[in-house]
């Protein structure tokens, strides 16, 4: 059972998770620090709307920005990536089994 404040965390996650540009943004940073400039020109988006995007990402727990001198990077935030993927995959185990009970089951037997 998650409690109200894990709840309220994956909502904010999976919210943040459901705009297509910051999914983008996500996959841009997924792999290395980049400053906001770099991941605007990469998804198509102007500097100011790329920051909007990436505040959300941050409040969401999914991004995390870093100073490195006189640059701030942003990067994939594996904490709350992990969070999203542990409620995701609750729901896999019972999956498996239907498919499983399908494919092991006798050829026009009536599974539903």
């Amino acid at each position: 059972m998650m409690g109200a404040e894990s709840a309220a965390e994956l909502d904010l996650a999976l919210r943040a998770l459901a705009d297509g540009n910051r999914r983008a943004i996500l996959r841009a940073i997924r792999s290395v620090p980049r400053p906001v400039g770099s991941i605007a020109e990469e998804v198509g988006l102007s500097q100011q709307t790329t920051s909007h995007h990436l505040g959300v990402l941050r409040e969401a727990g999914l991004a995390v920005g870093t100073r490195q001198g006189t640059r701030h990077l942003f990067a994939v935030d594996t904490d709350g990536l992990a969070a999203v993927r542990s409620y995701l995959d609750d729901f896999w185990p019972s999956k498996l089994s239907a498919l499983k009970a399908v494919i092991e089951a006798p050829e026009g037997a009536d599974l539903g």
